[in-house]
């Protein structure tokens, strides 16, 4: 069969929805009006709960109702009873979501308590700061040095406690990584409208089904009876994969008072009305021989929870596969505290796993006086020593070889504090990176136009790396058209269904299907043509045939052909149609499958304030094929800004004595800005991994983040000789 010529991937082509988002034209969640026969939207604002813990005694609405404009205030002294049926296709943890306006308790810190709709957002705001809540406190938890915690959940292969005794090197170090928040650009927001028993909701969501699931089972609906828009997210980190209360208020103020309502929260209703990657204390012990050979390594985590669910992640996995270990023992405790539910924030268990991992590998590598990349090196592993499963592509050696060679690692004296460039103390470092290849079910609707356009719809979301431009170019490759005859359309539950927006797998989930789509149709249009005896294709093996431009034509014999215009037009046909799809191989895996990164990193430390610069950074990928260069920038040069935030910069403050947040904004909350991001690179390796998906796509996004802050931390340690083990590293902790 004849290749077809591949020319939109692996191009560094421009977003498609670039100029609409430049322009102001992409509608976001709270752009959109709701508007229907004439409704005019209007405005919802949520009531916090200004206690920790406890319940309600009284709500005072009498100031609030007096104010113009007012229509209504709900809170659990008149809201209905809602179903609140179990949603086991959410990503909600285990444990039960928190039930909005349906009793007095009070489980954290800023909580809804009630909701005013008004009809402009001033007089919501107003009448909002109106209401008086009375209520009977608690001291609630939320310091988790001082809280116990739950059953562990736990592996180990070999005796590792044997093998550290008998370990010639032996080390213990525990580190600490502060609780961060995703701070997007767009607050959540959502506009809720009612038609009879249909509910339409624009929502800022990952998910458009989890959305749609979360709220029929909220409200006894049946599924087709809830449609969710959302054709622009304005950044996420994982912030909307899950449907928070936010959403089921606007659903209910728009019920009851039978206006289409729309509903955003404050920036710093966004630190306890989603959620958080959450705090962790993270305990190693590690054993190796005088040459750096890992014996055993001991794992013992602890992380905060809320009390009503158990959210845990994927933070045991790095330590099991990712250097030849024989002897591994962990433990994963939560602590369950007075907080909101913690959620997935880029590179989710990872992230933290990596911190640690390779500041105790950083750390092994000093006390030995072994250079650290070859320390990793002597623990490369030749299988997943977890599953006892071949890797499908493990690049590691050669993202260490590929970064070294590209940062000038050789030019590195190996001793801490020797560095100095005027009053600046400057280090190096690096880590190693790794995160799961997932994929999951998807479909896509693939429709090709008499005018010889074609149109792929799916219900997938783009909160920033660029799904409509690499699904165009994926489409565009396979149906032989140029990207300017493609559109991709996303971002509504009336579509066909794809996987929740995180995980790295829309790429290769949601690409898969529309590779599988576009492949059919085309197919099904030379088939047409070969079968067409007024058709200059006719009789020809339909293996020979390529479409290039909209033209198919013989492999060999350009010149002989037709477009899909001229051939759909005398077969008086207005459009072909297909569905593709993807589901993942079913039954025991056969390969190991992740994606691996080395990050390298370049600081400079004031001597005598304890600042700390980046100057540069450098991150090597081995991500299987990359569909765009442009876009994979956009994600590893992201990543890397957010380990910049991890390792200096972030941490959600706490005052334990009532619960409140005390830094909820973007002034107290520190985010890197573009005075503290210095010059980044990225590199990614030749690949193509079909083991993992009909597309060779390995997953970016996700890994992009995982190696940044621990390569940071360890060039910290590199210009100063002071190892900091816990996160974010402050001028106080170096001075």
């Amino acid at each position: 069969m004849s290749p077809q010529p591949q020319e939109a991937v692996g191009a560094p082509l421009s977003r498609v929805d670039g100029r609409l988002k430049v322009t102001g034209k992409a509608l976001y969640a709270l752009d959109h009006t709701g508007d229907h026969t004439g409704d005019t939207a209007v405005h919802a604002v949520v009531v916090d709960s200004g206690i920790g813990r406890g319940r309600m005694t009284g709500i005072d609405t009498r100031a609030a109702l007096a104010q113009p404009g007012v229509l209504k205030v709900i809170s659990h002294l008149n809201a209905p009873a809602l179903p609140y049926q179990p949603n086991t296709l959410s990503l909600n943890p285990p444990g039960e979501r928190l039930h909005v306006f349906q009793d007095d308790k009070v489980l954290f810190h800023g909580q809804p308590v009630a909701v005013v709709v008004a009809t402009t957002l001033e007089a919501a705001q107003h009448a909002a700061d109106l209401v008086t809540v009375t209520y009977d406190a608690r001291q609630p938890s939320t310091d988790m040095a001082d809280a116990p915690a739950g059953e562990p959940q736990t592996y180990a292969r070999g005796d590792a406690d044997k093998a550290l005794e008998s370990a010639a090197v032996h080390m213990e170090m525990t580190y600490r990584t502060a609780r961060n928040h995703h701070n997007a650009m767009e607050p959540h927001a959502t506009i809720a409208r009612w038609d009879g028993d249909q509910l339409t909701v624009w929502d800022k969501t990952q998910w458009v089904y989890g959305t749609q699931m979360e709220l029929a089972t909220v409200f006894g609906l049946a599924m087709e009876s809830v449609r969710v828009i959302s054709p622009f997210v304005g950044g996420g980190f994982g912030s909307a994969l899950r449907t928070w209360p936010h959403v089921i208020i606007a659903a209910l103020a728009a019920r009851q008072t039978g206006r289409p309502v729309k509903l955003a929260l404050t920036r710093r209703q966004m630190y306890f009305g989603t959620g958080f990657r959450p705090a962790y204390e993270y305990a190693v012990r590690l054993g190796s021989d005088r040459r750096g050979r890992l014996s055993a390594m001991i794992h013992d985590v602890r992380a905060e929870t809320s009390s009503y669910e158990t959210f845990m992640e994927s933070v045991l996995t790095p330590g099991q596969m990712l250097y030849s270990l024989p002897n591994v023992r962990q433990t994963y405790r939560t602590v369950p505290l007075d907080v909101n539910t913690p959620l997935y924030m880029r590179g989710p268990g990872y992230t933290t796993a990596s911190y640690v991992i390779e500041s105790a590998m950083d750390e092994l590598a000093h006390q030995l006086g072994i250079d650290p990349i070859e320390l990793r090196l002597r623990n490369e592993p030749d299988t997943d020593e977890s599953s006892g499963l071949p890797f499908s592509t493990r690049k590691l050696r050669e993202c260490y070889a590929v970064g070294a060679r590209e940062f000038g690692w050789n030019r590195r004296n190996p001793k801490p504090r020797a560095t100095y460039d005027g009053d600046w103390l400057i280090g190096t470092g690096m880590a190693a990176g790794v995160y799961n290849t997932a994929r999951n079910e998807a479909q896509a609707s693939v429709r090709l136009n008499a005018d010889g356009t074609a149109l792929i719809q799916s219900a997938a979301s783009d909160m920033g790396p660029g799904t409509y431009t690499s699904q165009t170019q994926l489409a565009a490759d396979a149906l032989g058209l140029t990207m300017r005859d493609v559109t991709f359309r996303l971002g509504d539950s009336l579509m066909p269904p794809a996987p929740p927006h995180g995980g790295s797998w829309t790429m290769a989930s949601v690409g898969s299907a529309v590779q599988d789509g576009c492949d059919k149709l085309r197919r099904q249009a030379i088939e047409l043509a070969v079968k067409d005896a007024e058709s200059p294709l006719h009789g020809i093996d339909p293996g020979a045939v390529v479409v290039r431009a909209g033209r198919l034509q013989v492999h060999d014999d350009p010149a002989r052909g037709e477009t899909y215009q001229q051939l759909l037009t005398r077969n008086e046909r207005t459009h072909l149609r297909t569905l593709g799809s993807f589901t993942p191989p079913t039954g025991p895996e056969r390969f190991s499958l992740y994606a691996y990164s080395a990050t390298f990193a370049e600081v400079a430390v004031d001597a005598r304030l304890g600042l700390v610069r980046v100057r540069r950074m450098l991150g090597v990928y081995d991500v299987g094929r990359i569909i765009n260069p442009e876009l994979a920038d956009s994600q590893a040069l992201g990543g890397m800004v957010g380990g910049i935030g991890q390792a200096l910069l972030e941490h959600t403050v706490t005052d334990h004595r009532d619960g409140r947040i005390v830094n909820a904004n973007l002034a107290d909350y520190l985010v890197p800005v573009n005075a503290d991001v210095p010059s980044l690179r990225a590199i990614y390796l030749d690949g193509d991994d079909r083991n993992a998906d009909p597309i060779g796509v390995k997953g970016l996004g996700e890994l992009v983040a995982i190696g940044a802050a621990p390569a940071i931390a360890n060039a910290v340690f590199h210009a100063t000789g002071r190892r900091v083990r816990e996160l974010p590293i402050t001028a106080e902790a170096l001075l």
